[in-house]
């Protein structure tokens, strides 16, 4: 795509926070077709074939309310907000505080030009938002005559304050969940082994927290998508990761149903115990035809007025998800290939579907209850073993694009767009992640509730969050459908709401917040985020002075998660030996030779082990786990807040748990753990490991 933009159209653009031009990974300015805007504005509702009428439509919206559609005002700052009434009118503003009670606020002497709207002239009166608002979330309330309005107006902390219970330095273990299996888990690593692993690491190897992968809601019938950063819901979790002998009830299981359930765990230990590669359908197949046999349990009154509690709780958003769910079990995973009468979650087809299938979407709500009750143990677990922090979730991006969000929120979504990111040096051709991303008008007219809902759900039971790029709080790569990753625009989000929100709900569950802010990010971002506090990712590896070598330890950020590796590398053994150029080398991505990349990359990896022996943290000759010990001791020189050990890292795995680049060419999120040889290790192997003690004891 080569059109030009008009000068018109590039106005409209830029108003409606669409970059018509990008830096790309070469330093090079790119510009950034008309058609690509017009279709990224388009996604918008936005009609570009008169760019002139559309700007002044656009510039004329404010007049049209008597409110912004949402306000944010940081705590401690004092600042303005309009109010539109017809001229001459009177005008009162007040805010309706979230704990009660109303707060008459001052107009102030402002005088704004009233401004003709559709044949009527509208006046402008200013308000003053006293710096005293108390943190929350309130509501702004406009009078004027008879006439009334409402808008959000959220308060959220100017920074976020670190939990008092963590010291001068946190460390934790980051564990990919599915692939930790122990003798009592069907197949996939689940809650229970997250309470087991969060009790080891905590009590005996003296962690902070454990970092596990995105928990988010995947498909309810198989096939099951691998990949956690790839949701069908970022809003709920996931029913594979239930503990079935955890569940209250099944002590209460007659004996034949007993043995139903027995039946099913045996098929599945024989199946998935020694398996290579994790099975999450036969996991899940037959975790869900347990589930079934549980259901049918009769609930104590006790438990049944808090399954109706979490039903409160959850409101619309769960009904909705769990009406998508059983609409999916009959007509499929993506709800675009559904019947047309059901593709609209407010049609009268889908309430008729629901009451026809009230019990089915019983089932699933019972689900996500148990999931609430089984975070809440782990989390419980964790904190009683003395971790500062408990269980990290992470946050993914977003979420698949005919799944159980996209579908409830698809107002919210923008359509005929999806997420990814522009060429660089590892991706020259750019990425496309198969993902809607939100729209920013939209965020903001539903007072970003979507946001609100999914961060206090993800923090429930948790002490800490990871956002996978984090960047996107502050633009995302839009690419139109059908064309190429490399023909998109970034769109920009109003990030002091995104990231206030987010200050706002981590400071209620008294929890970190970790960005990943990994790539090419724009450094003033980085610094915003770290004077909210929110931490930012550093990965040993990629840290470089500039010029090629190591980055000196005193010179990391302080506010950061510092680690070794991540999970779209190989484990550092494997790492250490090359496996990832080897396995890239097998699947034919390789620009060059792979003798000449090996080499490359000994290179770069010599450079490191050169700075650790300057330090003398490594003596010549070290062997495999000493050179592991001494990168992981490396960390510790720095003023990193907090340190990640990777727990392949802690038992000797080499195998990358996944290849970018790639789907079904490798088996990426498939990966069971496994010990220097290559073999799957059990939990079980992990609690009585000499080799994850002699390392933790580096880091602690």
């Amino acid at each position: 795509m080569t059109s030009t933009l008009s000068p018109e159209l590039a106005e409209l653009a830029h108003a409606l926070g669409v970059a018509t031009s990008f830096t790309d990974w070469r330093g090079r300015t790119v510009e950034v077709s008309a058609e690509t805007v017009r279709r990224v504005l388009g996604a918008m509702d936005v009609d570009t074939s008169d760019p002139v009428r559309a700007l002044h439509d656009h510039w004329l919206a404010p007049w049209r309310r008597m409110l912004p559609p949402c306000v944010v005002a940081m705590a401690g700052e004092a600042r303005w907000v309009w109010m539109h009434v017809p001229h001459g009118d009177p005008a009162e503003l007040a805010v309706r505080l979230e704990t009660g009670g109303e707060r008459a606020l001052e107009q102030v002497p402002h005088w704004v030009d009233p401004r003709d709207v559709d044949g009527a002239l509208v006046g402008e009166a200013t308000f003053a938002l006293p710096a005293d608002l108390p943190v929350g979330y309130h509501v702004l309330v406009a009078r004027s005559g008879g006439t009334t309005a409402e808008a959000p107006l959220i308060v959220p902390p100017r920074r976020l304050p670190l939990p008092d219970r963590l010291g001068r330095r946190g460390w934790g273990v980051a564990a990919q969940l599915y692939s930790v299996r122990s003798a009592r888990s069907w197949g996939v690593g689940d809650l229970g082994d997250l309470g087991d692993l969060a009790v080891w690491a905590g009590g005996r190897l003296g962690a902070d927290f454990v970092l596990v992968n995105p928990l988010h809601a995947q498909e309810p019938v198989s096939p099951l998508e691998p990949s956690p950063y790839l949701p069908s819901s970022r809003r709920f979790f996931a029913p594979i990761y239930l503990r079935i002998e955890a569940v209250p009830e099944y002590a209460d299981l007659s004996e034949s149903h007993r043995r139903v359930v027995a039946q099913l765990a045996d098929q599945v230990h024989a199946r998935l115990d020694d398996s290579d590669v994790i099975d999450r359908d036969a996991a899940w197949n037959a975790k869900r035809a347990a589930l079934r046999v549980l259901a049918r349990v009769p609930r104590t009154p006790e438990r049944e007025v808090d399954l109706q509690m979490f039903r409160l709780r959850g409101g619309d958003a769960l009904t909705e998800f769990a009406t998508w769910s059983v609409l999916a079990e009959e007509h499929g995973n993506d709800a675009r290939t559904w019947p047309p009468e059901y593709r609209d979650p407010r049609s009268p087809d889908v309430a008729a579907f629901a009451a026809a299938h009230t019990e089915e979407i019983a089932f699933t709500e019972w689900l996500q209850w148990l999931l609430d009750e089984q975070l809440e143990r782990a989390q419980g677990r964790a904190v009683d073993a003395g971790m500062a922090l408990g269980t990290m979730h992470d946050l993914a991006v977003g979420v698949h694009p005919g799944g159980a969000d996209a579908w409830r929120l698809q107002d919210a979504y923008a359509r005929g767009i999806a997420v990814g990111a522009p060429p660089d040096p590892y991706n020259q051709l750019g990425q496309n992640w198969e993902q809607p991303p939100w729209r920013p008008d939209r965020l903001a007219e539903s007072g970003y509730a979507p946001f609100r809902d999914l961060l206090g759900a993800v923090l429930r039971h948790a002490g800490g969050i990871r956002i996978d790029h984090v960047i996107g709080l502050f633009r995302l790569w839009w690419v139109p459908e059908n064309t190429d990753a490399s023909e998109g625009a970034y769109v920009y989000y109003d990030h002091e709401a995104m990231v206030g929100i987010l200050a706002l709900e981590a400071q209620r569950a008294g929890a970190v917040v970790v960005g990943e802010d990994l790539g090419v990010v724009d450094p003033n971002a980085r610094s915003y985020l770290a004077s909210r506090g929110v931490f930012g990712t550093s990965i040993l590896w990629f840290e470089s002075d500039g010029s090629g070598g190591p980055l000196p330890a005193e010179r990391w950020r302080e506010a950061c998660l510092a680690s070794v590796t991540t999970h779209d590398l190989p484990p550092t053994a494997g790492y250490l030996d090359g496996e990832h150029v080897r396995l890239r080398s097998t699947l034919g991505l390789l620009p060059r030779p792979l003798d000449e990349e090996l080499e490359a990359d000994r290179r770069e990896r010599e450079v490191w082990l050169d700075e650790l022996r300057r330090r003398g943290l490594l003596a010549d000759g070290a062997d495999e786990e000493a050179t592991v010990i001494a990168l992981h001791r490396y960390l510790t020189l720095t003023p990193a807040r907090l340190i990640s050990v990777a727990l392949p890292d802690l038992v000797g795995d080499r195998r990358i748990q996944n290849q970018p680049g790639t789907r079904d060419e490798y088996p990426n999120w498939r990966v069971p753990l496994s010990g220097p040889d290559g073999r799957p290790l059990r939990l079980e192997d992990v609690l009585s490991s000499s080799r994850a003690e002699r390392l933790a004891a580096a880091v602690r």
